[in-house]
């Protein structure tokens, strides 16, 4: 059978595109859960480094004049979550499809989380990344996936093919829209710092949200994922060659962009972390290598997603060969994504405010985070520790997370409630 997608008038026809792999239900792909883990894991990283690194509130560690070597890496493999997360939701929503769900259902569930995901960002997330009211709106990852899904609920009915070529199309191409400032448009510059730009949302001179992860690029790399899903229903060792093959091609695709600094990523890069510089004009070999690699991630550039996405494919193979208590870990912690990531913002935020108070620090801008960001960063002084201390910080929060993620799976396996499949 083919991959098109069968109209739902169509008579005698069933409500779901034609597959040519079936998945039988209830399977999961154990490679998938230590993918989603190893991610979120790294993302944990970035977020303690960003609440407990004293530098995290005064200078962008990717700045090769601001930052080390070590402190550059720490918050550069950290790149490889939101890509990989988004990317996995569509894989995911394509092996429900594979595993029998209907177009309409697999549709319904996608808006209806989609929107669940979008809400809970706006204020369990948001008021998470703040401790205070009012809060500044932090739009990032999960707002991300939440407004990729609605758009991947109306790309379900369409042929999985059609899906990847849109995908694929958006990935590729939406830095052709990179000269469209959202300054320039008027009453329509909200909508394109929705859609592309992304960026700080006033009234007035009040700020009240930032949109960290524009909805476009990553509505590509979602139908991506789904259109690339029926790949990770193959025997294992053709799927695994294959997957390992296609991040070698995006490596290097990234390397020919970056090597020529052609098409891919804006000459003068936006963004909170935008650095922009040629890497080509560096008088050290240590800089432009720090320059070559720093692509813009807000929006995601298409040398960004190649270069992630590149890294994360080429991972995979290895991970399908891992086994042990460090599987047994990521695949606990990829098993409940959201659950990890909701907890472990407000665990973060809150061992910050409590290891700042014990050293003594000052810790007036850890509440209402966000907004001071914006409006007083000078609270920010005095505020963090070493880079050492961010990793022993981070082992603790996966150190208390472990159990509860333990549990939380535990609980989905032996319950099928609706609800649970909404967390």
């Amino acid at each position: 059978m083919t991959d098109a997608a069968l109209s739902p008038a169509a008579p005698a026809a069933p409500a779901r595109p034609a597959s040519s792999a079936n998945l039988a239900a209830g399977v999961r792909i154990t490679e998938i859960d230590m993918l989603r883990g190893l991610v979120i894991v790294l993302m944990a990283l970035d977020h303690v480094r960003d609440y407990f690194h004293a530098g995290a509130f005064t200078f962008n560690p990717l700045d090769p004049e601001q930052t080390t070597p070590w402190l550059y890496v720490t918050r550069w493999i950290t790149h490889l979550c939101a890509p990989a997360f988004v990317f996995l939701a569509g894989v995911s929503a394509y092996l429900q499809f594979a595993k029998g769900k209907t177009a309409p259902k697999l549709s319904a569930f996608l808006l209806t989380r989609g929107l669940w995901l979008i809400v809970l960002e706006a204020t369990v997330l948001s008021f998470g990344w703040s401790f205070g009211f009012p809060y500044v709106l932090f739009l990032q990852v999960i707002w991300a996936i939440g407004w990729s899904m609605i758009a991947l609920a109306a790309l379900v009915w369409l042929p999985r093919m059609a899906v990847l070529i849109i995908g694929l199309t958006i990935v590729a191409g939406h830095n052709l829209l990179d000269p469209i400032n959202a300054r320039d448009l008027g009453q329509f510059a909200l909508l394109w710092t929705f859609l592309h730009d992304g960026g700080p949302i006033f009234i007035g001179q009040q700020p009240i949200g930032l949109i960290a992860y524009p909805a476009l690029p990553w509505i590509g790399v979602i139908a991506a994922g789904y259109g690339m899903g029926a790949l990770f229903t193959r025997e294992p060792a053709r799927r695994d060659r294959t997957i390992f093959l296609l991040g070698i091609a995006m490596l290097a695709a990234f390397f020919v962009l970056r090597w020529f600094m052609a098409y891919g990523d804006p000459q003068f890069a936006t963004g909170p972390e935008a650095v922009a510089r040629d890497w080509r004009e560096q008088t050290s070999i240590g800089a432009a290598l720090m320059v070559f690699f720093d692509v813009q991630k807000y929006p995601p550039s298409l040398q960004f997603l190649l270069a992630t996405l590149g890294v994360v494919f080429v991972l995979w193979p290895l991970l399908a060969r891992l086994r042990g208590p460090i599987a047994s870990v990521l695949s606990t912690f990829g098993a409940v994504p959201f659950f990890f990531y909701v907890l472990h913002i407000y665990l973060v935020h809150l061992l910050s405010i409590a290891a700042n108070a014990v050293a003594g620090h000052p810790t007036a801008g850890l509440f209402n985070y966000m907004l001071n960001v914006f409006t007083a960063p000078q609270l920010f002084h005095g505020v963090g520790f070493s880079l050492p201390w961010v990793y022993v910080a981070w082992i603790v929060v996966l150190a208390l997370l472990y159990p509860a993620c333990r549990w939380w799976q535990a609980l989905k396996a032996r319950r099928r409630d609706w609800w649970l499949s909404y967390l």
